[in-house]
C-alpha cells in the first residue's frame, strides 16, 4: 500500500522570516525555505546577483532588495512600515543563516522593539557544518570576524586563549595571512582545522596543529571557517586533603552534615568536594 504525504504547505505568517540558504551547493536548501521564499513579497539579499542564481534554479520569482552592511540602516524604516502593514518580507544571505555575522541583526532588534514576529527557517550554516567534522568538543564558543585593528585583534585573542572549548572563527582571505601567526602564538598546543569552500567544488579541509600551521603561498578563494580544538591536556589544579584539613573533618563530623562540611570546606579550599564527600563517608563508616 502507498501511503501519500498528507504534508499540506501554508501561507507564510505575517513576519519577518531569516531563512538560510546553501553555502555553495545550490541543492542544500530545504522545501520550506523555497515555500517561504516564493510566498514573500519580497527578499532582503546582501547581493543581488548571488541570490539570483539561487532563484533562478528553483524558479522563484519574488522581487529582490539589496540590504547589505552599507544600506541596511536607510532601509530600515521603510521595511519596518511594510511589516507593519501585514507583509511577509524574507531576509537572506549570500550563504547560510542569516544576521550572523552577516546584516541583519540590526533589523531583528527593530522589530522585537516593534513587537512584529520573527521566524526562522533553519538549514545550512558553516558554524555547525565546520563543528561537525571537527572531532573536537561540541562545546564551543562562536566568535565570528576578528576586530580590524591589530591592537585590538591581539588582545581579543588573547582573552580568548583562555577559553577552554572549542573556538570558532570567521577569516576573509585578505587576513588569514595576518591572522594564522597570531593564532599561533595564542593557541599553540592546540589542534586546528582550517575550511574553505564549504560544500563548493574547490572545498578544502586542512587538520593541523597550531604550532604546524603555514601561510598561504597565495590569497585563497572564499571566506574561511576556523576551528580550534578545546585545551588539551589541561591539568586538575584542585587541592588535595592534608593532615590539618583531616583533622578539622574529623571534629565538624560531630556536629555537621556531610552536605554542610563539603560546603564550608570546599568554600575556602581549592579542594574537589568529591574528596571532601569520599572522607567524610569513610568517617561515617569507620564509626
Amino acid at each position: 500500500m502507498i501511503i501519500k504525504s498528507q504534508i499540506e504547505l501554508k501561507e507564510p505568517e505575517n513576519g519577518l522570516y531569516l531563512v538560510s540558504t546553501p553555502l555553495g551547493n545550490l541543492k542544500d536548501i530545504t522545501l520550506r525555505a523555497i515555500e517561504v521564499l516564493k510566498g514573500s513579497e519580497f527578499i532582503l539579499c546582501e547581493d543581488t546577483r548571488v541570490s539570483k542564481n539561487l532563484m533562478d534554479k528553483y524558479q522563484i520569482k519574488t522581487k529582490l532588495i539589496s540590504n547589505h552592511k552599507f544600506n541596511e540602516k536607510k532601509n530600515l524604516s521603510k521595511i519596518i512600515e511594510y511589516l507593519k502593514s501585514g507583509k511577509v518580507i524574507s531576509l537572506i544571505s549570500d550563504a547560510g543563516t542569516p544576521s550572523i555575522s552577516d546584516p541583519g541583526a540590526i533589523l531583528v532588534r527593530e522589530c522585537i522593539y516593534n513587537d512584529i514576529k520573527i521566524f526562522p527557517i533553519p538549514g545550512p550554516s558553516a558554524v555547525s557544518a565546520a563543528v561537525s567534522i571537527s572531532g573536537f568538543s561540541d562545546k564551543f564558543l562562536f566568535y565570528g570576524f576578528f576586530p580590524e585593528k591589530k591592537k585590538f585583534l591581539i588582545s581579543e585573542l588573547e582573552r580568548l586563549s583562555n577559553f577552554e572549548n572549542t573556538l570558532v572563527f570567521f577569516v576573509s582571505p585578505k587576513k588569514i595571512n595576518k591572522i594564522i601567526p597570531e593564532i599561533k602564538k595564542k593557541f599553540s598546543g592546540r589542534k586546528v582545522l582550517l575550511c574553505r569552500e564549504i560544500t563548493k567544488f574547490y572545498e578544502e579541509y586542512i587538520r593541523k596543529e597550531v604550532d604546524d600551521l603555514d601561510l598561504f603561498e597565495k590569497e585563497p578563494k572564499g571566506e574561511l571557517t576556523i576551528v580550534i580544538s578545546e585545551k588539551l591536556g589541561i591539568k586538575n589544579n584542585s587541592e588535595k586533603l592534608n593532615e590539618s584539613d583531616k583533622n578539622i573533618i574529623k571534629q565538624m563530623i560531630k556536629k555537621f552534615s556531610i552536605k554542610e562540611i563539603v560546603h564550608l570546606i570546599g568554600k575556602n579550599k581549592k579542594i574537589s568536594k568529591k574528596e571532601i564527600y569520599s572522607y567524610c563517608l569513610k568517617l561515617k563508616n569507620e564509626k
